[in-house]
């Protein structure tokens, strides 16, 4: 996070930080001398001479240490130089207390060290002192964005555009929660009002990219993301998201050259050096590669950046046989992510499952309902992330009437709409219909021809009962791994802040217990043939006997190209993209047994399992 991207001045201007006036006049009126001094500082500011700005303002902190104007320019100065400005914004935040800004610039501070709940309660701070003040609610929505409090991130940016329609930055941050949110279409038109009113709005394109990317629109994405280079030719974020949708692809050499391309910009880039590490299978012979991730692992880094370099590391030392060193690397990325992510609330998804299994009874999933959409397109592959949903969607995207759709966050938002409605039997019935018809829509979208369309988002395991009463011929395969591999998979991939149970071995051992009883309610109250139940054992050891019954499942004949798995890999853009290009394996089968001695809580799953 540097200052100045998403953090606009707390003086009102509308200014980027870096741009700001910076306002350093006193509430009482100064001394002639103390006047002067304020005024050098601002035009040193203004000019953009950072390393003077500093110097002076040192300098007139110890002549006067009660100076909190002076305490509040040092910090402002060595936050616009990327040091270390902590000490100096909070002395003055104490010393001026009813400063807005000053409360603000200690937030956008506080945030950069990743210290969120801190950062929230200065910009509320700040707000209560300024309430109107539209470039503190986008500050404050960014830092609850960073928090995962995003529903109460969207409210603060709505409340920054109420105040400001015109934000730019704030149409495009609230995209960026609408997006965590998986509300992918309003996220997009968010990004598109950012572009309205900003055309030349480098990170809205870059984001608008990164949206198109996950409804696999693969051209336009690519397309965002060379207006953003257009607009900012040096914007690293850009580069690498063109190398992401190249790996997507399959074309690996082509990413390779484009992460070099992010790296000739930024050698040090964090990002580059990890995204290498993904494109193949490491060696003991990419000496190159390992001495510059540790080199850079080792930098003073923010942990939003040293973290994809450390799931890289585990990865290269899991490739090379190292288990003690690829776990060390593993639990060091998953203590930084567990800093800038909500905690895992165990009764919180306890409650959850608890309220879905009440809600989604037999008698209600069964319930007869006469105009029911009768499509037999949609075919859902579900399961706990990482238990083999690609390589199911691979084998059925392989013959010429599937189309292999990727991950759809449709039902997440879906789920909630049917939740909030509160409407009696025979509205509810225009409702299913309604989420029906949009979902065939998009799946239309996606290919207007296939027979059968495989959306294999995993989290759907969720709702099994609503999409069944929704869409009654639709195909549900449910995915099953051995515990523990599933577990430590997870553990081992940089997930979002929407998995909060990812970063901590007990918060997994609990989830986990949590999709088991939730999967067990579905067995008993789906009717029965209305889910096939696959284990990723069976996949990879006999990948030919699991073809054929997939397919008969989907009521398709099988033919040879069921086992083309290359044919059903247009695009891929889960962790495991590289793994899917390659020939059917068993060697992630008992994975875990290398890392037997760590897995601690984990273990209670092996024992329930047997």
């Amino acid at each position: 996070m540097k200052p100045g991207r998403n953090d606009p001045c707390a003086c009102g201007s509308g200014k980027k930080y870096k741009q700001c006036c910076m306002r350093l006049a006193p509430a009482a009126a100064p001394t002639a001398a103390h006047a002067d001094v304020m005024s050098r500082l601002a035009a040193l500011a203004a000019a953009k001479q950072y390393a003077e700005m500093e110097a002076l303002a040192a300098d007139l902190t110890l002549a006067d240490p009660q100076s909190g104007l002076a305490w509040k320019a040092l910090g402002v100065a060595r936050r616009l130089q990327a040091k270390d400005a902590l000490p100096a914004l909070e002395r003055a935040a104490r010393l001026l207390p009813l400063d807005p800004e000053s409360h603000s610039n200690l937030g956008a501070a506080l945030r950069q060290a990743g210290r969120l709940e801190e950062a929230v309660a200065c910009y509320s701070r700040a707000l209560d002192l300024l309430p109107m003040s539209a470039e503190v609610w986008n500050n404050l929505g960014n830092a609850l964005r960073d928090l995962g409090s995003c529903v109460e991130a969207v409210e603060a940016f709505r409340r920054a555009l109420q105040l400001k329609p015109r934000f730019a930055k704030a149409h495009n941050n609230l995209g960026n929660a609408l997006q965590d949110l998986g509300s992918t279409d309003d996220a997009m038109a968010s990004y598109r009002q950012a572009l309205a009113l900003d055309p030349g709005y480098a990170e809205a394109h870059y984001n608008l990219g990164c949206a198109l990317r996950l409804q696999m629109r693969t051209r336009e994405a690519e397309a965002s993301c060379q207006r953003a280079l257009e607009s900012e030719p040096n914007y690293v974020a850009a580069v690498l998201l063109l190398a992401e949708l190249q790996s997507d692809r399959g074309e690996f050499a082509d990413a390779d050259a484009t992460y070099r391309r992010a790296l000739a910009l930024e050698p040090d880039s964090p990002e580059a050096w990890a995204g290498l590490a993904g494109l193949k299978r490491m060696t003991g012979a990419d000496t190159e590669w390992l001495r510059e991730a540790q080199r850079i692992v080792a930098l003073p880094l923010a942990p939003r950046r040293e973290l994809p370099l450390r799931y890289a590391l585990g990865k290269y030392f899991d490739d090379v046989a190292n288990y003690e060193r690829a776990f060390e690397n593993y639990r060091r990325a998953n203590e930084l992510a567990r800093m800038g992510r909500p905690r895992y609330d165990r009764r919180a998804a306890t409650a959850g499952v608890d309220r879905l299994i009440e809600a989604y009874a037999e008698d209600w999933v069964c319930r007869p309902r006469p105009g029911a959409n009768l499509s037999e397109r949609p075919v859902f592959i579900v399961g706990m992330p990482r238990s083999g949903t690609t390589l199911a969607e691979q084998f059925l995207a392989s013959h010429g009437a599937v189309f292999g759709a990727g991950e759809l966050p449709f039902w997440n938002a879906a789920a909630a709409r049917h939740a909030a409605a509160s409407v009696a039997s025979e509205e509810e019935g225009a409702l299913l219909a309604t989420l029906a018809d949009e979902y065939l829509d998009l799946l239309t979208s996606l290919s207007a021809d296939a027979s059968r369309v495989v959306d294999k988002m995993p989290g759907n395991f969720l709702y099994l009962g609503l999409l069944y009463a929704a869409l009654p011929k639709a195909r549900i395969i449910h995915l099953q791994r051995d515990p523990l591999d599933t577990c430590l998979s997870i553990y081992f991939q940089n997930f979002s802040a929407a998995h909060p149970y990812a970063n901590d071995l007990e918060d997994l051992a609990h989830y986990y217990g949590e999709y088991l009883r939730i999967m067990e309610h579905w067995r008993r109250t789906l009717p029965a043939g209305a889910m096939l139940e696959v284990s990723y054992e069976a996949l990879v050891h006999d990948p030919e006997a699991a073809s054929r019954t997939l397919m008969e499942f989907l009521g398709l004949p099988w033919d040879a190209s069921c086992l083309d798995l290359q044919r059903g890999t247009r695009h891929v853009s889960t962790f495991s993209k590289w793994q899917a290009r390659q020939e059917v394996s068993t060697a992630s089968v008992e994975r875990w047994r290398h890392y037997e001695r760590f897995l601690g809580p984990l273990q209670a799953l092996l024992v329930d399992a047997d």
